[in-house]
């Protein structure tokens, strides 16, 4: 199911929550939703999930607008806050939440088998929800959101709280719902997103700051090609001016002259690489280190949300 954002806004008092936003996410897509605390997350989810009402602009689903058409049903939601039932049975729970969700009587029994097969609950789902540890209980939420088969599924901070095995556990049950159904995904932790996410939208202040793939992001905010080489020569100079006459370089700057170790920075939209190749295979200097550097995406998001 495709969802679009048309021109959405929320104030909570004189505060905006969320400020003229606008998006798209389509079927089988899994977008990664990131923002500091207050950026206005989570009151988006809410909107997108009819928790809370729309103030000014739409949302879309396949074309219909949440103003017009109820479409809970079509949208599995997990909140960052997992409400459970602590004292219910994990098979109770999720046929209490069949239920709530209108799914027929009789295939309730075989919905609950799924969901328990998918999310790797099948030995612990006799227990009681209060005993289940905390890895554990994300799992029975991760069922319940998708106990009606939902076109969509909205996850805020789906991971919280686990330790690194369950993260990745967590983290390919996500992707592999993703393949059939629209994920909005909200976290904190951005490798997670990486691993995880097709795409990438960063809210700071309610408004979107940057919106596009992973690479796509590191590319914009990079600019400039960074190299590391180390570079085996008679004398250190004479390489470093050498490089720096390259056409493809900006700058170079020495990190040890001792064992020839430089930064290069190319000019912006050009790749340096060849070039130095073929410096060193004409001078006879041996190359034995080209180390390109990226741009961390927590460096991406800390430019970006920072002001």
């Amino acid at each position: 199911m495709d969802i679009a954002i048309d021109h959405l806004s929320k104030s909570y008092g004189f505060q905006k929550a969320v400020d003229d936003i606008s998006f798209t996410v389509k079927t089988g897509e899994i977008l990664g939703f990131l923002g500091p605390n207050g950026a206005g997350k989570t009151t988006t989810m809410k909107m997108i999930t009819g928790f809370i009402d729309i103030e000014e602009g739409d949302i879309l689903m396949n074309g219909k607008s949440l103003r017009n058409h109820d479409m809970k049903r079509s949208i599995g939601y997990l909140p960052e806050h997992n409400p459970l039932y602590h004292d219910m049975p994990v098979v109770d729970y999720l046929e209490f939440c069949a239920a709530l969700q209108h799914v027929p009587n009789s295939e309730i029994p075989a919905r609950i088998k799924k969901m328990v097969k998918l999310t790797g609950l099948d030995v612990e789902k006799h227990k009681k929800i209060g005993e289940l540890s905390k890895g554990f209980r994300q799992r029975v939420g991760l069922a319940q959101a998708m106990i009606h088969d939902p076109e969509v599924l909205i996850l805020d901070e789906p991971t919280t709280g686990l330790d690194p095995n369950q993260i990745v556990e967590i983290r390919d049950l996500i992707r592999q719902m993703g393949k059939q159904k629209t994920v909005i995904l909200s976290t904190h932790i951005l490798p997670e997103v990486e691993a995880t996410c097709d795409r990438i939208l960063i809210i700071n202040k309610g408004r979107i700051v940057a919106d596009g793939t992973a690479d796509t992001l590191r590319k914009q905010a990079q600019g400039q090609q960074v190299l590391q080489v180390k570079i085996i020569a008679p004398n250190y100079q004479e390489v470093y001016d050498q490089l720096k006459r390259l056409r493809s370089v900006a700058s170079v700057d020495i990190l040890d002259r001792e064992k020839n170790r430089f930064e290069i920075q190319s000019v912006a939209e050009l790749q340096s690489n060849e070039n130095v190749f073929k410096l060193c295979v004409e001078k006879g200097w041996l190359l034995t280190e080209m180390i390109p550097f990226e741009t961390k995406l927590e460096d991406i998001f800390r430019e970006l949300t920072m002001n």
